[in-house]
């Protein structure tokens, strides 16, 4: 039976992978032992998350007793919602078959399945992502009802999935050691867990994997493959690729015109079928996402806006915004095949029933945090960690730099564009005008061989005029897109948050007078650098784990087959670490050259228009 406990008091989460419990609610932990004062677990409705260890008591046989922060376990029991089920190693085991009753998932008694200390199933990774709220209007009000997974076929107990009918295509796969190996290691030293529980490393669940405590059931479908490439390690590349459209962004109302919202219209390649998603979708989607994938760098979506939602300037900017996210993610090897990333693109916008199973099984997920690590299958040939650190290092030097240069380049591409709309058409106006005033001068002379004269001068005024208008249009054509694919780049963190006031006061500043805003949020980012680092830190941190398993080796304190097993499990986050690192720099140089080659051939045919122009004056000399 699940270990259970009573809220004494009202919690309400604040910060990321915390979830809100209320007074008398009974919750399900999923360890006894708190961590830093945090217990792990889910409340009522199912949703996971830490909460504080002081707000509840744990009941016992239907007695309560009140547990304080440093209260631990001494029972030796496992618990069948613990985050990964104690299964035992064996790698792809396509012959397995699963019980035949459910009661096996829930309480193991064959001799095959083997129980391990508390203290391993306690030290769980921490994996949790906080319902997303979309911004245009509330979350509940037209997904969530008050099922469960639980109630749909192919679920057993809300948590387990049936695999009998799955046969050869369901694989057992699991890092934890064998109960000869348990035993044997009772007296060896172990790698020491991160201090800090909200850490990258722990929160992605690369420290459980490293550490051998994941495990789980893997389909076919679900494998991701990374081959060894002419550079390194890389994605098996998407068999079937595709592109996806956004178009048509239109205001659309419920509620009898209560609630407004932008719909935009979505046609992937591969199907040909239009589907409508709103904004809260996108945001939905990226935190499914970002959940499920810890060494896959995902790109922040538009930010949200409280104000202003329904101009159509921030319409047309989001839209950029999103098709920008959309080709990242349909031209992503691993992101683009994703069940959660196919549904959203697939399912029809008017079957709310098939869109709400979608939905469900994406978010019960068990294949995310540690266990989708046991989905990646690599070469056969090991790395050389001495070899992958510097990699790691070159990248992390090389993404700083990159950084830099694209915040100098943001700045200089905005404080260009605000000369021409403002100060250069002003300046070609005002020679303009001097020309056409001379024009009018030499008016005052009647005689007739000055016409022509007076007349290409006037031409010549007015033609300078007409360059200052172009220059005031041009940034749209060539600054503005670069603009937008340099803001879509890493930033690093501590620049403004978009809804602080100087940030807001930094956009009406770049309006120009003529009504038109140049290019919003200048100096603000877009996406922190430690978004696209996150791959790095898992990595960094398995290799630690590596490097303190050979010391214990090293000093006698830890079995030699133990520490290897942890230098194959890192071996797999390193390899995808720069697979992801691999397809970073491909997407780099392939967007980059996209968008320098539209940035000269506007700039070409911006002087072209110019020089037909002068040209143009130069002929009324003619028949002056």
């Amino acid at each position: 039976m699940a270990l259970r406990a009573r809220a004494l008091y009202d919690f309400n989460s604040e910060n990321p992978g915390e979830v809100s419990v209320r007074e008398n609610e009974i919750l399900t932990l999923y360890s006894e032992q708190d961590i830093d004062g945090w217990f792990e677990g889910a409340n009522s409705k199912g949703e996971r998350g830490l909460f504080p260890a002081s707000y509840v008591e744990i009941l016992r046989n239907g007695a309560a007793s009140t547990l304080n922060n440093n209260s631990c376990s001494t029972s030796g029991d496992t618990y069948p919602d613990s985050r990964y089920a104690n299964i035992p190693s064996g790698g792809f085991d396509g012959s397995y078959k699963a019980p035949a009753k459910v009661e096996n998932f829930s309480k193991p008694t064959s001799p095959g399945f083997t129980s391990f200390p508390q203290q391993q199933q306690q030290q769980q990774q921490q994996t949790y992502q906080q319902p997303s709220q979309g911004s245009d209007d509330d979350w509940d009000d037209d997904w969530d009802d008050s099922s469960t997974v639980a109630d749909e076929p192919g679920t057993v107990g809300g948590r387990y999935h049936d695999y009998e009918g799955n046969g050869p295509s369901t694989y057992r796969v699991s890092t934890s050691m064998s109960r000869g190996n348990a035993q044997q290691a009772k007296s060896s030293a172990t790698v020491s867990r991160n201090l800090n529980r909200f850490s990258t490393f722990v929160k992605s669940g690369g420290e459980a994997f490293v550490l051998g405590e994941a495990s789980g059931f893997v389909k076919d479908g679900d494998k991701i493959c990374v081959v060894m490439g002419q550079y390194g390690p890389e994605w098996q590349e998407n068999p079937y690729p595709f592109a996806c459209t956004i178009d048509d962004p239109t205001k659309q109302t419920k509620f009898k015109g209560m609630k407004s919202y932008i719909s935009y219209k979505l046609t992937p390649t591969h199907t040909q079928n239009q589907v409508n998603r709103r904004y809260k979708h996108f945001d939905w989607l990226y935190a499914r996402l970002v959940e499920k994938f810890p060494v896959i760098s995902v790109p922040h979506i538009p930010e949200k806006q409280a104000t202003g939602r329904f101009e159509e300037d921030f319409i047309s900017k989001r839209r950029k915004g999103l098709i920008w996210w959309m080709n990242h993610m349909t031209s992503h090897p691993v992101l683009a095949r994703c069940d959660v990333f196919q549904h959203f693109l697939t399912c029809n916008s008017t079957d709310e029933k098939a869109w709400k199973q979608g939905k469900r099984k994406a978010e019960k997920d068990e294949m995310v945090g540690a266990n989708f690590f046991l989905t990646i299958s690599t070469p056969a040939a090991p790395l050389d960690f001495q070899e992958v650190e510097s990699k790691i290092d070159g990248f992390k030097a090389f993404t700083k730099r990159m950084d830099d240069s694209a915040l100098q380049l943001n700045a200089t591409v905005n404080e260009f564009a605000r000369k021409q709309i403002s100060g250069f058409k002003k300046e070609y106006q005002k020679v303009g005008l001097s020309f056409k005033v001379l024009s009018q001068a030499f008016e005052m002379d009647q005689q007739a061989y000055s016409a022509g004269l007076n007349q290409a001068i006037s031409f010549t005024g007015e033609a300078y005029e007409s360059i200052g208008e172009y220059f005031a249009e041009q940034p749209s054509k060539d600054l503005d897109p670069i603009h937008g694919f340099v803001r879509s780049l890493p930033r690093t963190p501590g620049k403004l948050p978009r809804h602080h006031p100087r940030a807001e006061r930094n956009e009406k500043t770049m309006a120009g007078k003529e009504g038109r805003a140049l290019v919003s949020e200048v100096f603000l980012p877009s996406q922190p650098l430690s978004q696209t680092l996150l791959p790095c830190e898992v990595q960094q941190g398995a290799l630690t784990k590596v490097k303190e398993s050979q010391k214990h080796v090293e000093e006698g304190k830890m079995d030699r087959a133990q520490a290897e097993g942890i230098d194959e499990r890192c071996n797999i986050i390193s390899c995808a670490t720069l697979a992801e690192i691999q397809h970073f720099h491909q997407i780099r140089v392939r967007d980059f050259k996209a968008q320098m080659q539209h940035y000269l051939q506007q700039q070409i045919a911006f002087f072209q228009k110019i020089t037909g122009k002068l040209e143009e004056a130069l002929q009324k000399y003619d028949n002056a």
